[in-house]
């Protein structure tokens, strides 16, 4: 795990940092500046960007993480892999346009009752698109290099300062809403451009299509392996992003600017996770490669035993002090309680089960990873039908955690039963038992009368003493007590 620290530590500091300027612009400024019904048009136009992004990609992420190992010779060119990957990509990018082109009229029906503005801004979602797959190719191109800090540093901080800037512009009246919406759409080139000098600056830059020497053999492999990936890429964002789709079509731009404003208090609590996801999914591929499995197992538990740990931690203070900090927020936002409190819960299974996604998308049985994605997919559009009228964005949060609470069992089950791997430690369920006991005592806490600020100061204490003091005393989470320990020794020693 010591790779897996270093790198994730510094990732995820960077990803913080982002994070803040996150918090700036979607939980400060979008609230002072925008409308309920504009942040749902922003969010809604993302949504649909990242879906574009997905489809556009024809398996091809995948593919680059999986098989980038096996064709790594610099004095090679690779074998002329990225020229490869962007010809897929590219033929992903055109279909997807033509589709939305020929499609407008049936899609911006959807939206004329509840949504028409959006209408309004229809093909601003491509720009999102286009820059996103890019950016996604280019950034798990860097991964097979182990670089890592240069992707996180242009799409978590710079990216986020354009969008900081155009907030003030639009504050200040320097710019129309609707040139925000036409410059917060091309400002996701930036991260891309960036990647692209980092590539030239490494020497990794390579467009020459001449310099393609796969054999065709393999480029069947790739190619298989790609379609059947392709469907596989759509899941985690189809999760992420139907649920707003869906909410803007039957309740209006409004419910849908509360709901995704959730969404991303809730992604901001997975930084931790996917700065060791995006760390330890490169070691993955190497393991298969090398036959490596006794590695690949203790990767599997590290990160899982990690990720629920860190998860927890972040999670308890936030659901302990809700409702002061929804008291914050304009007072439609008081139905994003209980929102937030299902995401975390599917998002912390989704934590814990960490790694099985890369385990089974990289091995040879990375076709029957198919039928669980359909399966998420399948699960939260027919919730939501369901769920959203009956419960409105509360339904869209249970239809989400009901999808991932069973596609992550289910994958884990294959992968137990299949490669005899699995995420589970002792003091992971010990650590799991105390965080429900620390949420049992925070709620007699709350009955308590006295100062909104007091008792906040009371629920850390609470925290403090019924969950991280127990785990570090009886080293219920060696690997993050350890790398906290050598942070503090190498910090006293300068």
């Amino acid at each position: 795990m010591g790779i897996v620290q270093k790198d994730a530590f510094r990732t995820m500091l960077i990803s913080y940092i982002g994070i803040i300027l996150g918090y700036l612009n979607k939980g400060f400024l979008f609230l002072l500046i925008l409308s309920t019904e504009q942040i749902g048009l922003i969010n809604l136009i993302v949504s649909i960007g990242l879906l574009f992004a997905q489809f556009s990609n024809l398996g091809a992420i995948y593919t680059t993480w999986k098989f980038f190992p096996f064709f790594r010779n610099k004095e090679k060119n690779h074998h002329g892999f990225l020229p490869l990957i962007l010809i897929i990509v590219l033929i992903g990018i055109l279909i997807c346009l033509l589709t939305t082109i020929a499609f407008k009229p049936q899609i911006t029906d959807l939206y004329n009752e509840k949504s028409p503005i959006f209408n309004d801004y229809y093909y601003w979602f491509v720009p999102i698109g286009i820059s996103t797959v890019l950016y996604m190719i280019f950034e798990i191109y860097l991964r097979g290099f182990y670089k890592n800090i240069v992707a996180v540093i242009a799409n978590e901080i710079i990216l986020r300062v354009v969008i900081l800037v155009l907030l003030l512009l639009l504050n200040f009246k320097l710019i129309s809403f609707y040139d925000f919406v036409i410059y917060h759409s091309l400002a996701y080139i930036i991260p891309v451009i960036l990647l692209l000098v980092y590539l030239n600056y490494l020497k990794e830059l390579n467009f020459k299509f001449s310099s393609i020497s796969i054999s065709k053999k393999f480029k069947k492999i790739l190619i298989q392996f790609s379609i059947y990936n392709y469907v596989n890429t759509l899941g985690v964002v189809l999760v992420n992003s139907l649920d707003i789709i869906m909410i803007a079509q039957f309740l209006g731009l409004k419910a849908a600017g509360v709901y995704s404003t959730v969404v991303f208090l809730t992604n901001a609590l997975q930084v931790p996770f996917r700065s060791i996801f995006r760390v330890s999914s490169p070691l993955v591929a190497d393991h298969w490669k090398n036959r490596d499995f006794d590695k690949m197992r203790l990767l599997y538990q590290n990160v899982s035993s990690v990720s629920i740990f860190i998860g927890l931690l972040l999670f308890l203070p936030i659901w302990n002090n809700i409702d002061l900090l929804f008291s914050f927020l304009k007072p439609e936002f008081q139905d994003g309680i209980w929102v937030f409190f299902w995401l975390m819960i599917g998002k912390l299974i989704d934590m814990y089960f960490g790694i099985n996604g890369s385990i089974f998308s990289t091995s040879k049985k990375f076709k029957y990873d198919i039928y669980f994605t359909l399966f998420l997919i399948g699960t939260v559009y027919v919730l939501n039908l369901f769920f959203i009228p009956k419960w409105g964005i509360v339904g869209a949060a249970l239809s989400t955690t009901f999808a991932l609470v069973f596609y992550n069992f289910g994958r884990m089950i294959f992968v137990w039963t299949i490669f005899k791997m699995h995420p589970f430690k002792i003091n992971q369920f010990k650590i799991i038992g105390l965080a429900i006991f620390t949420l049992v005592s925070a709620y007699f806490v709350a009955q308590l009368k006295l100062d909104k600020w007091m008792l906040m100061g009371i629920q850390f204490l609470n925290i403090l003493t019924c969950f991280l003091i127990p785990i570090y005393f009886f080293n219920l989470e060696s690997e993050s007590i350890q790398f906290i320990k050598k942070r503090i020794s190498k910090f006293q020693k300068n």
